[in-house]
């Protein structure tokens, strides 16, 4: 069964559709991390983040550039796409996170390796494949802006 910090997904577009529904929640400072195997939905749900953002984004997983950046065409929040998996903990602590908090929004694929200071204040958001492009999303936050987020993330109707 699927609870109220849960969403099903049955597609790409369905996943990339969540993200969107979230952006508008999202202000400078917030971190989102994003949890689940390679293949999980991740980067397509920063699809629908960005296109939120700004409709006009192109998302591309950060792999190998470890940070893309969705500036807004028309002024509104920048959104940092950080893709954590190459690097090992103490690596993480000189790509100046705080720089980018400060300018926007951060959305952190294998955000389990960031500092623990930063994932205490964000929405956790687990990615689970059930069967071909069917997902669960499970949403969790333990304090601060993260639990604002999960509010919003409950707060999106099952079928965004």
């Amino acid at each position: 069964m699927i609870g109220a910090d849960s969403r099903r997904t049955d597609s790409v577009e369905a996943t990339e559709r969540l993200g969107e529904a979230l952006a508008p929640a999202l202000r400078a400072g917030d971190v989102v991390v994003l949890q689940g195997d390679l293949g999980a939905g991740k980067t397509r749900f920063v699809a629908g983040l960005a296109r939120g953002l700004d409709p006009g984004a192109r998302v591309r997983s950060p792999s190998f550039t470890l940070v893309n950046e969705y500036r807004s065409r028309t002024g509104g929040l920048t959104l940092y796409h950080l893709d954590l998996y190459r690097l090992g903990t103490g690596e993480v602590d000189g790509l100046g996170l705080e720089e980018y908090a400060e300018l926007g929004a951060l959305a952190v694929e294998w955000g389990d390796r960031l500092p623990a200071a930063w994932s205490e204040d964000a929405l956790t958001l687990a990615f689970d494949v059930q069967a071909d492009d069917a997902r669960v999303i499970s949403g969790a936050a333990s304090r601060g802006r993260g639990l604002e987020l999960l509010a919003a993330w409950r707060a999106i109707p099952e079928r965004a």
